[in-house]
């Protein structure tokens, strides 16, 4: 199965009553294992989850600390670009030239790597004299 399938079907699993804009991601680590996750809204509306986010707390509650790329799927009219706590979560867990896959329902597709997701990435290097 490929990671837009399981994107695709982990997607209907989340849990969206007020936007209805459901949202489903997996990442693929270097040994093939396939991590997903969906988006999570409660009442209070700012502290829901994402899909991403989802995938990597799986990932990590397996002992898993890197992936090697990421397709993230959402019923929008363009692919839908991961928000930028998202962003930071995903290059924290991934290098720099991985791919993510930002897919439509509908067929359309857009990747980039993660530095052209979040060029200029705060990392720990910025804390080195901490």
């Amino acid at each position: 199965m490929s990671l837009l399938d399981h994107a695709l079907k982990v997607r209907e699993n989340a849990y969206a009553p007020y936007s209805n804009f459901k949202v489903g991601a997996a990442l693929r680590t270097a040994d093939d294992t396939v991590y997903v996750g969906c988006n999570v809204e409660n009442v209070a509306y700012p502290e829901g989850t994402c899909a991403e986010a989802g995938a990597i707390a799986a990932m990590c509650a397996a002992g898993d600390r890197e992936f090697v790329e990421i397709s993230v799927v959402a019923d929008s009219p363009s692919p839908v670009t991961p928000c930028g706590g998202c962003r930071q979560k995903i290059a924290e867990f991934a290098k720099p030239e991985t791919k993510v896959n930002m897919h439509t329902t509908d067929g359309k597709v857009m990747t980039l790597t993660v530095a052209e997701l979040l060029p200029g990435v705060f990392d720990a290097g910025h804390m080195a004299r901490t």
